[in-house]
C-alpha cells in the first residue's frame, strides 16, 4: 500500500507493509555536487507533484572495501547526487508523539551509507519506533581540510539532518522533543562530536555511543597537510576551487590513494602529528578541531564541561580490534619480538602487554595486541565519557557485547552487534555465521527500544562507585561491576609513560 506524507521540499510516496511504512531517499540538502560539494549545506530544492521514496538513494563516492572486510559486510556505492538523503520507517504516520532513533552510519568516515540492509529500521518500527537514517558526505567531499571552503562539512551535514528531523518527523508520527542519536565506529564518533558541539545542542534527547571514541580528531593544521598531498598528487592547488572541479571517479582514486600512503608511512612531518595519532593509522579525512563546532578533543570537552552530557548509553565489542587485524592477516606480522614496536606507533609503553597476557594465558601476540589496541581505541574513551555523564547527574549506561561471531578468528569484532541491534541478524552471515542467538538479538534491540521511548535501557545504571557494565553474550547476558579494571589502569599509566 502507498502512503503519502509532506515534507520540506514537497510530498513523498512511500510504502506500507507488514503495518511499517518506509521513505528511502529523501533528500534533506540540496545536492552538493561541483563547488557545491565544498561548501555547508543549503536546502534542500522544492519538487512538484509526489516524489517517490522507494528505494534507496544515492552514496556519497566511495570506493569498495579492501576485499577481506568487503567479504565481511559488503560495500556502499549508489550513484547519483542527491546523495544527502534520509530512509525514514514508521509504525504510524497518522500517530503522533512516537519515540525516534536517528542513526548515524560507520565507515571511517570514508565509507558506508544508511542503505545497508543491516541498518534497516523495519524492526524497530515494528516496535514503535520512528526510524531516521541518515547520509552524510564523507572522505574528500566531507572533511578535507583546503582553503576556501568550512571545515567539518560532514559534520555539518549531520547537524543539518538532525535540523530535518526537527521539522519533519511529525509528519512520520514521531516527536521531536524524544529523538535519541545513535552510530556505530565513525557514526558512533559523530554522536560524540554532536554531544561537544555547541551547533547541536537542543536537536537531540539522549545519545548511544557504539564502538566509538571522542578522540579521533585532527588539528586544522595538520588537516590541511593530508590535503595537500591528495592536491599534490593530482596536480592542483589544495583549494575548494581546485577540488570542486573533479569528477567523482578522481576524487575516489586520491582518496584510496592517500590512505594507503598514510598507513604505509606515517611520517608526522608529512601527514601531521594528530593525523597519524589520533588516526590510529586508519583514518585519512576525519573531524578537525575548529573552534566552532568542534572546541576541543570531544572527550576532553565533555569531561570539563559536563553540562554538555546527555542520557547515555555508552559501549563496545569485547574483541573489537580483531576485526581490522585477523581479517586483513596484519595478525601474521605481529610476534613477541614486533609486538612491543606496534604498541609503540601507538602511543604506548610496551611493558602494557605484561598485565594483558597475564589474564590470557597461552594468548599470543596478536591476541595481546588485539585486545589492548581495543581498549586504546574504543573501551577507555567510551569509560571516560560514562564517567563525565555520571557525574553530571544524567544516566549513563554501559555495555560490553560479548558474543563471538561463528566464523573462525573473529571473536566479538567490530560490527559484530549491529546487526543484533536492528534485528537483521539473518542479513549479516557473513559476519555472524550461520546461527547467531534469535534470542540475544530480541534481548539486545528490545534494550535500545526502552531507552529511545523513556531513556531506560533495563540494566543498571554506571556511576562512579559500581561502574556497572552489562555484558550482552549467550545463553545468558549479566552485569559484572569495573570489568577488568586492573588492565585499564595500565593502559592509562602506558599512555602517561609514551
Amino acid at each position: 500500500m502507498e502512503t503519502i506524507v509532506s515534507v520540506t521540499g514537497g510530498k513523498v510516496r512511500g510504502l506500507t507493509e507488514g503495518g511499517v511504512s518506509s521513505f528511502l531517499g529523501i533528500p534533506y540538502a540540496a545536492a552538493p555536487v561541483g563547488p557545491a560539494r565544498f561548501d555547508v549545506p543549503k536546502p534542500v530544492r522544492e519538487w512538484s507533484g509526489v516524489r517517490d521514496a522507494v528505494a534507496h538513494g544515492p552514496t556519497c563516492v566511495q570506493s569498495p572495501y579492501p576485499a577481506p572486510i568487503h567479504a565481511l559486510i559488503g560495500s556502499d556505492g549508489i550513484p547519483g547526487d542527491e546523495y544527502l538523503n534520509v530512509n525514514v520507517w514508521s509504525p504510524d504516520t497518522s500517530s503522533a508523539g512516537l519515540p525516534v532513533l536517528v542513526w548515524i552510519h560507520g565507515g571511517a568516515f570514508a565509507r558506508g551509507s544508511n542503505a545497508r540492509k543491516i541498518y534497516d529500521g523495519s524492526a524497530f518500527a515494528r516496535d514503535g519506533v520512528v526510524v531516521v537514517s541518515i547520509n552524510y558526505r564523507l572522505g574528500i567531499s566531507g572533511f578535507a581540510a583546503v582553503p576556501g571552503a568550512p571545515l567539518n562539512r560532514g559534520l555539518r551535514d549531520q547537524i543539518f539532518a538532525l535540523q530535518w528531523v526537527q521539522e519533519n518527523v511529525a509528519a512520520f508520527g514521531g516527536d521531536p522533543g524524544n529523538v535519541t542519536v545513535f552510530g556505530e565506529s565513525a557514526g558512533g564518533m559523530s554522536v560524540v562530536n554532536l554531544i561537544a558541539s555547541p551547533a547541536a545542542r537542543g536537536l537531540f534527547r539522549r545519545a548511544i555511543v557504539q564502538s566509538a571514541n571522542g578522540s579521533a580528531v585532527a588539528t586544522a593544521e595538520d588537516a590541511r597537510k593530508v590535503a595537500e598531498n591528495a592536491a599534490a598528487k593530482l596536480g592542483i592547488a589544495p583549494t575548494a576551487a581546485a577540488f570542486g572541479q573533479l569528477a567523482p571517479d578522481q576524487l575516489r582514486t586520491v582518496q584510496d590513494w592517500t590512505t594507503l600512503e598514510l598507513i604505509a608511512d606515517p611520517d608526522p612531518g608529512k601527514w601531521g602529528a594528530s593525523v597519524v595519532a589520533n588516526g590510529l593509522g586508519i583514518l585519512s579525512f576525519f573531524p578537525v578541531v575548529d573552534g566552532d563546532l568542534i572546541p576541543g578533543r570531544p572527550t576532553d570537552v565533555i569531561v570539563a564541561e559536563p553540562d554538555r552530557t546527555v542520557p547515555l548509553i555508552a559501549g563496545w565489542t569485547a574483541e573489537e580490534f580483531r576485526f581490522f587485524t585477523f581479517p586483513t592477516g596484519i595478525a601474521a606480522g605481529i610476534t613477541e619480538e614486533t609486538l612491543p614496536f606496534v604498541l609503540a606507533r601507538y602511543g604506548l609503553e610496551p611493558s602494557v602487554a605484561e598485565r594483558y597476557a597475564a589474564n590470557r594465558p597461552g594468548a599470543a601476540p596478536a591476541d595481546i595486541f588485539a585486545a589492548v589496541i581495543t581498549d586504546v581505541v574504543f573501551r577507555d574513551d567510551a569509560m571516560r565519557i560514562a564517567e563525565a555523564t555520571a557525574t553530571a547527574g544524567n544516566p549513563a549506561y554501559v555495555y560490553e557485547f560479548e558474543w563471538p561471531s561463528g566464523i573462525a578468528n573473529l571473536g566479538a569484532c567490530h560490527v559484530m552487534e549491529v546487526p543484533f541491534i536492528f534485528d537483521q541478524i539473518d542479513a549479516a552471515h557473513t559476519l555472524t555465521g550461520p546461527n547467531p542467538p534469535q534470542r540475544l538479538a530480541d534481548e539486545v534491540h528490545g534494550a535500545w527500544v526502552r531507552f529511545a521511548t523513556h531513556g531506560d535501557p533495563g540494566w543498571s545504571r554506571f556511576d562512579a562507585a559500581t561502574r556497572t557494565v552489562r555484558i550482552f553474550g549467550f545463553p545468558d547476558s549479566h552485569e559484572v561491576a569495573d570489568p577488568r579494571a586492573d588492565e585499564l589502569r595500565a593502559l592509562r599509566r602506558a599512555h602517561v609513560a609514551g
